[in-house]
């Protein structure tokens, strides 16, 4: 009975082992890049040359980690059982708050939060030198231009944050770019704003990195205005009555996601339905959405004659785009975060964003000297 035991035993660790790439070669794969929030890794390119052996193993490798079947059946079970019996996030990009809301610690978020690192005086001189050329060079050229730091979730909602995680300053690099360059009227701050609005609705979603509808409009609605001041021709902010509001319960989003748990959590999303058709249509990529991540979007409102703009911004401007694209003949947003001159002198904007998320500020380092003097 020993020895079948034994047997048994050994048949069966053969058996769970062997049973992931049995099952891939039937034709079965595991993954699933949507429920994981990422890119997967792909097959590796077979090419008869020493320096293409070399890489195929490892690239075979990091395919059959990312492919192999059960994957996306035991990355949920894992995330499912941190999250649910001990309450804690199964990536360590993502931490838990109170109440199901999650936030984002990985790229600067944890930093920002913390204000452990503030910039030096510098750094801060720094800044104020790349945004007042920006300025001057557009101004030499008759473009408006406007900076914004848009704020993480925790720089709102800081009251749901883990309570085991402390600031250290109530200062933060968003506070010291900000004075640093008040006076130049170039920047946009919507965190007082977001706080006014938040005691009426949510502005952030739960499950991810940004903010909902809600806080996107309200966002939209203090740059524009700011905006106006420079370029009267920009029409006002649309009001919250030309909406319907439309809430929808929706899977997990991207943070639920690096937990492998976009099906099993998920929140009610805020959205907001024009009561109107959008008067703008997507001119690139064709056949695609202005909240999508490509590296340059364009629209246009056919015979416009309102200003035009250039936005350089990151996925924070995604949920703005919308209804900042009803105020512009054309606008043109560049995934990018420096000043791009070259990118300007193409488009020929009346109005320049240079936008900006706030846990960028831990890792960025604009170049003034890159922006030509006027």
């Amino acid at each position: 009975m020993r020895r079948f035991s034994n047997w048994l035993i050994v048949a069966a660790f053969i058996g769970i082992i062997a049973a992931p790439p049995v099952v891939n070669l039937l034709g079965h794969d595991g993954a699933d890049a949507q429920a994981e929030n990422r890119t997967l890794a792909d097959f590796p390119a077979t090419t008869l040359t020493w320096t293409g052996a070399k890489a195929f193993l490892p690239g075979l490798d990091a395919w059959f980690s990312d492919h192999f079947a059960f994957r996306s059946t035991l990355v949920r079970w894992y995330g499912i059982s941190r999250y649910i019996w001990l309450h804690v996030s199964s990536s360590p990009s993502v931490t838990i708050g109170p109440k199901g809301w999650l936030f984002f610690v990985d790229d600067g978020g944890l930093e920002d939060f913390t204000n452990a690192d503030l910039l030096s005086e510098a750094a801060i001189q720094n800044w104020r030198d790349t945004i007042v050329r920006a300025q001057r060079w557009c101004r030499a050229r008759g473009i408006a231009y406007a900076f914004t730091i848009l704020p993480d979730k925790g720089t709102i909602y800081p009251e749901l944050f883990p309570r085991t995680v402390r600031r250290v300053s109530r200062l933060s690099r968003t506070d010291q770019v900000v004075t640093a360059i008040t006076d130049t009227g170039a920047a946009i701050d919507v965190r007082q704003a977001l706080r006014d609005e938040k005691r009426n609705v949510r502005l952030f979603q739960k499950t991810d990195t940004h903010w909902n509808p809600r806080g996107a409009y309200i966002g939209y609605r203090t740059i524009i205005e700011a905006l106006r001041l420079q370029v009267p021709a920009i029409p006002p902010a649309k009001p919250l009555s030309d909406f319907d509001e439309v809430p929808l319960q929706i899977h997990g989003m991207d943070l639920a996601g690096m937990m492998g748990l976009t099906r099993v959590l998920g929140e009610e999303q805020l959205t907001l339905v024009p009561k109107q058709p959008r008067q703008y249509v997507m001119v690139e990529p064709k056949w695609n959405i202005v909240e999508a991540g490509e590296p340059r979007i364009v629209t246009e409102i056919p015979g416009s004659t309102l200003p035009r703009a250039l936005v350089f911004r990151d996925s924070f401007t995604s949920a703005m785009a919308p209804y900042f694209s009803e105020h512009f003949s054309r606008v043109v947003y560049l995934w990018r975060n420096d000043f791009a001159f070259e990118e300007i002198e193409k488009e020929h904007p009346d109005v320049v964003l240079q936008e900006i998320v706030g846990r960028h500020l831990q890792w960025f380092i604009p170049s003034p000297e890159l922006i030509p003097e006027p």
